[in-house]
């Protein structure tokens, strides 16, 4: 089973406090450019694989999708965002995407917003995923970037002139990483940039974007403290979509 660490109150309680909790997707400052990746939502039944508050749920039938099914292993995310949607056509439920089982051919997109690292068996989970998509159906997400993740502590290494740098920690050795955000000791899986693309194409998938998220200049002026997004990748977003069988 992942860790449960959304339910913890002294994380949860910070995690609420972030910007994308608290204004939501326009406090995502990567959100403009996942949007660029999504195929045309209209008439589409989609799953929304770590869906949090719900925020991507409700934002996808507001642009025509057919329904949403939102899954995520945290009560209090569920809890937020029953509380927060108005819409029979979305539904929450609780559950451990690590073991999730999807119905197959079910979906024309399976989204997930920073889900993925915290899944020790990621080629179990995107097979489940291709069988659970209809022919060419889409798979879009987001995960903390391999080079981010590489970092077991991140900090920034200051030297003696001032000039910062990220250390980058045994990145060709994959598996778990801890860190402290929010909480002491949260666990996520590390997988080096080719073993995340490499079991996508295995599980049968065809690439169609792959974007190392960097902050537009208008965003730094907005939102300074951006600017550290610069010196090293945080973000990797993906768009594959399931390759159709041979005719």
């Amino acid at each position: 089973m992942a860790q449960n660490i959304y339910d913890h109150p002294e994380f949860f309680a910070g995690y609420s406090q972030l910007p994308r909790q608290t204004i939501g997707l326009d406090g995502a400052p990567e959100w403009s450019a996942v949007e660029a990746m999504l195929p045309d939502l209209n008439g589409k039944h989609i799953a929304d694989l770590g869906c949090g508050f719900g925020w991507a749920s409700r934002w996808m039938r507001e642009h025509s999708a057919a329904s949403v099914l939102g899954f995520d292993l945290s009560q209090n995310m569920i809890a937020r965002a029953k509380r927060d949607t108005a819409d029979q056509a979305i539904e929450y439920h609780i559950a451990d995407i690590e073991t999730l089982d999807l119905p197959q051919s079910a979906f024309e997109l399976v989204y997930s917003a920073l889900t993925f690292h915290y899944i020790a068996d990621f080629g179990r989970l995107v097979r489940m995923i291709s069988k659970a998509l209809t022919a060419a159906g889409d798979l879009v997400f987001t995960i903390e970037h391999p080079i981010f993740m590489a970092a077991a502590h991140p900090h920034w290494i200051i030297d003696e002139d001032g000039r910062k740098t990220w250390p980058v920690n045994g990145y060709s050795v994959e598996g778990e990483r801890r860190t402290d955000w929010f909480a002491k000791n949260v666990v996520k899986y590390h997988r080096t940039f080719a073993t995340t693309i490499n079991t996508l194409i295995g599980a049968g998938f065809e690439l169609q974007r792959v974007e190392e998220f960097a902050p537009m200049p208008a965003q730094i002026v907005r939102i300074p403290e951006l600017r550290e997004e610069l010196e090293r990748p945080m973000m990797m977003l993906v768009s594959a979509r399931k390759a159709k069988p041979p005719e």
